[in-house]
């Protein structure tokens, strides 16, 4: 960057993909519209990423969808960007889903509050009696390839053949969902979904000091220092809150369901975020 220009921001995103119950490319319109204030920004899909990476500052990896719907593609943008040494955000070390979520079996067998999670047939009896059981790949995102079961044993996924790529979880009876929302370890803003059946009817939450020791944890956890997090647990029957998932690649943030003052604030500390952004 050239001194006294402004930084240039490459912004990966599909604005065509469709999301249930929600509209990603109305959330990224908006977050453009505002880093263009600041920084000069193009919008790319993220089959084209890799090509243009080198002709920007940083790359901003936002509302992209399931990266296994362009593994390749995407594949190729971490090796090209790792080629540049380029500046991406999120940095492509998160330990969350962006490393696909084999973090919920070794923070289950570590003893974290997470929903017990095993990965394999053989460790079916760690996890406790349930009504029914969900299994979803590894490498999933937003309920692709998700299934219901009443006994994983008789399951037709489970399989020598499918160890290790399925994750196996007991359901787990809630009362409500909540997701705490954090830029580099600063927490932001906390939404919840009162009615379990419509997970994305969303409204704000107030996060106790205790809520938020539980969702810092995670994001101490992840040692990534810079960029966006989205921590989602659920509150079981008893009260407790279990983590059903660390999002650290494109997670979705919801802004539509935040008052101004807190949308306004997310958008200066994100800006600020970019701009303290390792070289």
């Amino acid at each position: 960057m050239a001194a006294g220009s402004r930084p240039s921001v490459l912004f990966v995103t599909d604005l065509a993909y469709e999301a249930r119950g929600r509209r990603y490319c109305d959330e990224d319109i908006f977050l453009t519209s505002r880093l263009r204030e600041d920084f000069d920004t193009a919008l790319c899909h993220p089959r084209d990423a890799a090509a243009l990476l080198d002709g920007f500052d940083m790359a901003v990896i936002r509302n992209s969808g399931p990266v296994l719907h362009y593994q390749e593609a995407y594949d190729a943008f971490c090796a090209r960007a790792r080629e540049l040494d380029a500046r991406v955000y999120n940095p492509l070390t998160g330990r969350g889903d962006m490393a696909g979520k084999q973090y919920l079996v070794d923070l289950s067998r570590a003893g974290y509050p997470v929903i017990p999670t095993v990965d394999r047939v053989a460790d079916l009896e760690l996890l406790p009696g349930a009504d029914g059981y969900v299994i979803k790949p590894k490498l999933g995102a937003d309920s692709v390839g998700l299934r219901f079961v009443r006994t994983p044993e008789l399951s037709a996924e489970l399989s020598c053949e499918t160890d290790g790529t399925q994750l196996i979880q007991p359901r787990i009876d809630f009362r409500y969902e909540v997701s705490f929302y954090f830029v580099d370890h600063d927490f932001q803003y906390a939404l919840h979904a009162p009615h379990p059946e419509r997970r994305w009817v969303l409204e704000p939450y107030g996060a106790s000091a205790a809520d938020l020791e539980f969702a810092r944890s995670f994001v101490e956890w992840n040692t990534l220092d810079h960029g966006i997090q989205r921590v989602d647990a659920c509150r079981t029957a008893d009260g407790e809150l279990l983590l059903v998932e660390l999002e650290d690649l494109n997670p979705y943030l919801s802004l539509d369901r935040v008052a101004e003052p807190v949308r306004e604030a997310f958008v200066s500390r994100m800006k600020a975020s970019l701009r303290d952004l390792p070289a």
